[in-house]
């Protein structure tokens, strides 16, 4: 696979994970079985996931300017720092989310997992490419 494939996939993704997120802000999910069951009230809920879709657009929009669908207002440096972080924080996730104690929870190991291989490709093909 190349990094312009594995770009196009993550934006899908995130897309899907947005409209996740949105769906747990209108009430379509129960927010009960998100977040470990930490979660106490519906502020905590709106400050988590207003949080999440932020951090979301965040990777969302570095994603559009490595594939370079937008103006690089950030050189690609920057940008491959912040997809390294992203990197370890959904391996942290994925660990996170094999010791879920909810099946709903779990799932969500395959995604964190899925997003981790994504980055890599991207950050490593685009890489080989340069070296050659």
């Amino acid at each position: 696979m190349n990094s312009k494939t594995a770009i196009k996939i993550m934006l899908w993704l995130l897309v899907f994970v947005m409209l996740f997120h949105l769906s747990i802000i209108v009430k379509l999910i129960p927010y009960e079985i998100t977040w470990g069951g930490r979660l106490k009230s519906d502020i905590e809920m709106y400050v988590f996931e207003t949080i999440s879709i932020l951090i979301n657009l965040l990777l969302f929009s570095i994603l559009l300017i490595k594939g370079r669908y937008v103006k690089e207002y950030l050189s690609m440096k920057v940008v491959d720092i912040i997809l390294w972080i992203f990197i370890i924080l959904f391996g942290l996730n994925t660990i996170g989310n094999i010791l879920a104690e909810t099946i709903f929870e779990k799932f969500f190991t395959l995604l964190t997992l899925a997003f981790a291989m994504l980055l890599w490709i991207i950050l490593n093909k685009d890489k080989n490419r340069a070296h050659n």
